[in-house]
């Protein structure tokens, strides 16, 4: 009796942490993937207020994120993760005292990361214009959001090393909530009502990420306050440690943050190299306007990218699972249970990306008309980019099983040899391909890093590559007749109602939708590839879908 009591009280703990592991991936899961989507809802009617200024504006807009998004990496990249992951730490050990002044180290840390960035992005804009003057303001309204975001994201990181994913998925959706009412407010009331200048809209509308971080800031703010008793409560409870001290927890916290900024940096590099070769390389190989170059560079760095970043989201979803399950099993050098791990990964990735791409590029003229208006190129665009994001999606989980198994230095030189490969070759690619050029140098960069991280599974897994053979095959297979079937409906109602309106698009776009997930489905439940992915459950959905 007291082997099974023992046996029962080391099983529910374990069963403890899977069920928070679970509801905390669904949570963050949710929040990244409703966030996207309303990251890619505004731009109807954001784009429509533009109106003739569209293109200009959306070029604008994506010069001045991508490098946001390359001081916010470098101010908060890693240190939300390098916080929950010592937390965890720490309150695994019952010393809640040290996770607290980590804590307000942490906020030290961000504090003074947030005011050198935010002061290199007021002050050095002029820097980072490249040659457009336009750039400068928007740089300055950002970097509001810069001073104040990495504090917000320790407090992320700290609610996450509880296992408290709620508030985290709750701030993000309200982030962008508040961002997207407020740059949505300011663009009527400037381009609608007062007929103002374009530039101006841009910038309030990139300045609205200083509000959308205030509406998070106050949901964290709630859940601190929520939790505030029981926080003390372990605190005062927990074993103290005199001997940590405070620049000890700073050196920990920057020691295990900047592999976390270097590797997430890695698709914001990419869009710099974009941004800051595109025009001077078009000078290069061909007679283009600057008006004609800033349209190219809006077609595939905000417009297409708005869009396929919702099929990467999938991707990213995934990342967040994977590292705690990885990093458990390097923990109990459990070889086997991480090569079983990077298989299941994989597979499912493929599961869900590759239809997904395909089916984003067999819909692709329906979508670009309902969130741009119809343009050829776009379209054009958009389709090829629709391929492009299963390599990049491919990055972005691979290089979180790399930081999972704890192989960042790794990974930083395969970064670093994608991005040279990516330099070496887009002038050649522009030259050949000219506005598909940075997508095709892109693809074929990731494809050379995504070999590098599978080669290295390889090599120090024995990854089971051939028993992967046949599920592989057969969701390429599956896809593609799913991407076929999708594109006749579409060209089907494209001859009977005019694909060219926005109305007309979305309502054609449901039966493609409809057909396209169909389609999937039934070929993955009927010939039992969704087993060797989910699992028993696919055999229920036999059953409720009547399919034998």
């Amino acid at each position: 009796m007291n082997e099974e009591h023992n046996d029962l009280s080391s099983t529910a703990p374990q069963n403890d942490a899977r069920s928070k592991m679970l509801s905390g991936s669904a949570w963050m899961t949710a929040g990244s993937i409703a966030s996207r989507i309303l990251g890619a809802l505004y731009v109807i009617p954001w784009v429509t207020w533009f109106g003739a200024y569209s293109n200009e504006a959306n070029a604008l807009f994506a010069q001045g994120y991508n490098i946001y998004n390359l001081f916010l990496v470098v101010a908060t990249a890693g240190i939300p993760s390098a916080i929950s992951k010592l937390v965890a730490h720490y309150n695994g050990i019952n010393q809640y005292g040290v996770s607290r002044r980590l804590y307000h180290s942490g906020m030290y840390v961000a504090m003074a990361m947030g005011v050198i960035c935010a002061t290199i992005m007021m002050f050095g804009a002029s820097l980072m214009d490249n040659g457009d003057p336009n750039v400068i303001p928007v740089i300055r309204s950002l970097a509001w959001a810069v001073l104040i975001i990495p504090g917000m994201a320790i407090t992320r990181g700290f609610l996450q090393g509880y296992n408290w994913m709620a508030p985290s998925a709750m701030s993000q959706f309200v982030e962008q909530l508040f961002r997207i009412i407020y740059m949505l407010a300011a663009t009527y009331f400037i381009m609608k009502i007062q007929h103002g200048s374009w530039v101006s809209a841009v910038t309030q509308s990139t300045f609205a990420a200083f509000i959308g971080a205030i509406g998070a800031i106050i949901v964290l703010g709630i859940a601190w306050l929520r939790h505030l008793s029981e926080m003390n409560g372990l605190v005062a409870n927990s074993v103290s440690d005199p001997e940590v001290s405070t620049g000890r927890l700073v050196f920990k916290i920057a020691y295990q943050a900047i592999p976390f900024i270097v590797i997430e940096s890695g698709i914001t590099l990419y869009q710099l190299i974009d941004q800051f070769t595109f025009p001077r390389m078009m000078a290069m190989v061909g007679n283009f306007t600057h008006y004609q170059v800033t349209v190219l560079y809006a077609l595939f760095s905000f417009n297409a990218n708005k869009l396929y970043m919702i099929v990467i989201s999938l991707a990213s979803a995934m990342a967040a699972t994977v590292i705690p399950l990885l990093a458990t099993a390097r923990a109990q050098n459990d070889q086997e249970g991480m090569r079983k791990q990077i298989e299941n990964v994989l597979l499912l990735f493929y599961f869900v990306m590759i239809p997904a791409a395909l089916g984003m590029a067999a819909v692709a003229q329906q979508v670009y008309t309902v969130f741009y208006r119809y343009d050829p190129a776009g379209v054009t665009v958009l389709q090829f980019a629709s391929f492009v994001s299963i390599p990049m999606g491919l990055y972005t989980v691979a290089a979180a099983m790399m930081q999972g198994i704890s192989e960042n230095k790794r990974m930083m030189k395969f970064l670093g040899i994608g991005l040279l490969v990516k330099l070496i070759i887009q002038l050649p690619c522009i030259w050949a391909f000219e506005g598909l050029g940075p997508l095709v140098a892109t693809c074929i960069s990731m494809f050379v890093v995504n070999y590098l991280i599978l080669h290295s599974f390889n090599m120090e897994f024995n990854m089971h590559f051939a028993e992967m053979a046949q599920p592989t095959n057969q969701i390429l297979c599956f896809s593609l007749i799913m991407f076929i079937l999708t594109k006749l409906v579409m060209l089907g109602i494209g001859s009977l109602v005019s694909p060219y309106g926005r109305f007309t698009a979305f309502f054609s776009l449901i039966p493609g939708v409809v057909v396209g997930v169909g389609v999937y489905l039934y070929l993955a439940l009927k010939y039992r590839l969704a087993d060797r992915i989910i699992g028993a459950r696919s055999a229920a959905l036999r059953r409720k879908l009547h399919i034998r």
